[in-house]
């Protein structure tokens, strides 16, 4: 009988999420993407910690599918320009990181990703309070944040994603 009330409930937060995904803004979405790679990183770390390979896999495959078949693919470059450019930048880093980070065992590496993550997923929930899916004026603060991660990269060209006029 518990199985059963445990599977309502998971019938009725999928309900949740898709309606959630349905009636979402674009920057909304965004938001759910970076949440759900957040998510992925946090267990991943927990795995790691519980030497359990297997979910680590599990849960850093996600987060890097949800970079690169989410957030990095959903990049429209010719309308986002620099921006643009530089996040599938910071994305690929961000893939290449769980990558590695996944091949050594690495939390801290899982971390600094989780990071970067979180401190995007603000800068867009920001965009979204500000009612910015089309004001340019109200993006200054994510380029100036996407200017900033792109240029603490290691073994990136900085010249290149840095943003005009930041």
């Amino acid at each position: 009988m518990f199985g059963m009330k445990q599977s309502g409930i998971n019938a009725y937060a999928n309900v949740g999420l898709e309606t959630g995904v349905v009636d979402a803004s674009p920057l909304k979405l965004t938001v759910m993407l970076y949440e759900g790679a957040i998510t992925a990183c946090i267990h991943a770390q927990q795995a790691i910690g519980q030497g359990d390979i297997i979910k680590k896999g599990e849960c850093l495959t996600k987060a890097v599918s949800i970079i690169d078949n989410g957030l990095r693919s959903s990049l429209d470059k010719r309308a986002g320009g620099q921006i643009a450019s530089n996040l599938d930048e910071l994305y690929q880093y961000m893939t290449r990181t769980l990558m590695q980070a996944s091949l050594r065992l690495d939390v801290k590496k899982v971390n600094e990703i989780q990071q970067l993550l979180m401190e995007l997923k603000s800068a867009w929930e920001a965009l979204e309070k500000a009612g910015a899916s089309k004001a340019a004026p109200a993006s200054a603060p994510f380029n100036t944040l996407v200017a900033q991660k792109a240029q603490s990269i290691p073994a990136v060209n900085t010249n290149r994603l840095a943003v005009a006029g930041v």
